[in-house]
């Protein structure tokens, strides 16, 4: 890569990263997966940059990967170990800053318990503030299916236990 592309991408990065990591909050739950996420569309765009250029809206290819990371994730089986010195129950817990807020707690549990597709679709429409069509070119579907899945989604989020005892407005 040149150095104009290569400082085009960094631009592009840099001025993406917040929306980016959002976006993957908003699909994950998880702060912290929510960031790998999107160094992993970042990484995977700038090894393809001049091909991501040529797609005409270099922020939707990038949300797709996002989206398409998102999914594989699960496609891989992780075994997590945490070795520690301490036992478990004299560590010191950590504040999670979003358990804080009742209402984006259970905002986040409802979205959680949503299938990918129809979380994917009320992250995109309505959490990043996008289109229809904008969503649909996103997750690669046509615009009745955005309208369907946000349907059902926003169905099942009605019927939320979390969402219906009133956490929420």
């Amino acid at each position: 890569m040149d150095s104009r592309a290569e400082a085009e991408f960094t631009e592009f990065m840099h001025a993406r990263w917040p929306r980016l990591v959002r976006l993957g909050y908003g699909l994950t739950g998880d702060p912290g997966l929510a960031e790998d996420l999107a160094q992993t569309a970042l990484a995977r765009a700038f090894a393809s940059w001049p091909r991501v250029r040529r797609a005409g809206d270099p922020d939707a290819y990038v949300r797709r990967i996002m989206v398409n990371a998102n999914i594989s994730r699960f496609r891989k089986r992780r075994v997590r170990e945490q070795v520690m010195d301490l036992p478990l129950e004299t560590l010191p817990h950590p504040v999670d800053a979003t358990r804080q807020h009742d209402d984006r707690s259970a905002l986040m549990a409802a979205l959680t318990s949503l299938p990918q597709g129809q979380r994917a679709v009320v992250v995109l429409r309505y959490w990043m503030d996008m289109t229809e069509a904008e969503v649909a070119a996103t997750l690669g579907c046509s615009v009745g299916n955005v309208k369907s899945q946000a349907s059902r989604a926003l169905a099942k989020l009605r019927l939320s236990s979390d969402l219906a005892e009133g956490k929420l407005p």
